[in-house]
């Protein structure tokens, strides 16, 4: 900046000084007037106290070296409060191109009246001033944004919290109703919990599933070894969940039974948790409480489970592993085709006699019947025990 061009600004910045309430009030009037958030968001007297320092430390500036500009640090500190206060960025950026429009405008103004003859030096001193401007600007944003991601960390780590809370049995009354707001997630309504085990799917923390579900909401969770999804069911049904996870689910999933409240996630999220632990590893499989509840108890109770097992298939466990899997697939395979010999035989590329010898086996190893409904389920509940057994980690 050459000398003449430094003189005339300072020239006109001393003029403006005395001039500080007036233009206080065209910046905070014009700011105002075009922006109803920004009225929302500050209160009047907070808004004309902060311009008219920020418009006197601008002022000012012109008058300092540039290695002193306390605008700056000024600027960096409004930029948080803007922040904190959720003054949108583009409020926040528009009135410093107000500020500069007003300042200008007043220089302009002053030159015009009390020195004409300066005009053509003052032409060369537009782009410093617009640079000032400018870098309010860019320290007002670059501190927003960062403010802007503190608040939003602290908004994350809250939500976090409460979750935990909700999922844990931990929270009262109080903080029911605190999640319900922070969350933006009525107190009683239709909720559900699923839980995945990893390798896990990709997904954001709150996920809006396709329109043909609804207001249905996912809130994920992390936990240890899996991860959690609160699920605000709006009018889905289990089974219209179920298929929009089966196209995202490429682990292993737990879905519990619909709870009515917030405060009965805990039982949704421990009966999610069961229902995961019948899947095998591996997947993808998404397993539904209500229609694994055999397989849950069982797991619920491995003592209880270690002796049916024991009871119906010992022996037959006992047998070299050739023979053992030979058996315990016939098993499986002649249940699933409802006691049919032939089915069975089609299925496993054998003979119709060879399913009834190998039946008439089982039959002699199990000590059980199966002509004997009470004996069928015996061995399917200890046939499933096995499963689950054997897709342990």
């Amino acid at each position: 900046m050459d000398e003449d061009v430094r003189q005339t600004l300072r020239t006109a910045a001393r003029a403006l000084l005395g001039r500080l309430p007036e233009l206080t009030d065209e910046l905070v009037s014009r700011t105002r007037g075009g922006d109803m958030v920004y009225c929302a968001c500050v209160p009047y007297d907070e808004h004309w106290k902060s311009t008219q320092e920020g418009v006197r430390l601008g002022l000012t500036a012109i008058l300092q070296k540039p290695s002193e500009r306390r605008d700056l640090v000024f600027t960096a500190a409004m930029a948080q409060r803007r922040g904190e206060q959720g003054v949108p960025l583009d409020s926040l950026l528009r009135m410093y191109r107000l500020a500069g429009q007003v300042t200008w405008s007043a220089i302009v103004e002053h030159m015009e009246r009390e020195r004409p003859e300066r005009l053509a030096v003052l032409v060369r001193a537009a782009s410093h001033v617009w640079h000032a401007i400018d870098r309010q600007s860019m320290v007002a944003c670059d501190i927003y944004s960062r403010r802007e991601q503190e608040i939003l960390g602290r908004s994350q780590e809250r939500v976090n919290a409460l979750l935990d809370a909700l999922l844990d049995g931990t929270a009262d009354t109080g903080i029911v109703r605190a999640a319900a707001a922070a969350l933006d997630l009525p107190e009683r309504g239709r909720y559900a919990v699923v839980t995945v085990r990893f390798p896990r799917f990709r997904h954001h923390h709150d996920v809006r599933l396709p329109a043909a579900l609804g207001a249905t909401r996912l809130l994920w969770r992390m936990r240890p070894g899996h991860e959690v999804a609160v699920v605000a069911l709006g009018q889905a049904t289990l089974d219209e969940l179920c298929q929009e996870l089966s196209l995202l689910v490429s682990g292993v999933a737990g879905v519990s039974p619909v709870v009515d409240g917030l405060d009965q996630l805990r039982t949704a999220h421990d009966l999610a948790s069961l229902a995961m632990r019948t899947c095998v590893d591996g997947g993808p499989e998404i397993a539904r409480l209500d229609e694994r509840v055999p397989a849950v108890l069982m797991i619920s109770q491995p003592d209880v489970t270690g002796h049916l097992v024991e009871g119906a298939l010992g022996r037959l466990l006992a047998l070299d592993p050739a023979d053992r899997d030979t058996l315990l697939t016939t098993l499986e395979t002649w249940l699933a085709c409802d006691g049919s010999a032939a089915r069975a035989a089609g299925r496993l590329f054998c003979h119709r006699n060879t399913i009834i010898n190998r039946v008439r086996r089982i039959e002699q190893l199990t000590g059980r019947s199966l002509a004997r409904p009470r004996d069928i389920v015996d061995l399917s509940l200890a046939l499933e025990a096995v499963r689950l057994l054997s897709g342990e980690r």
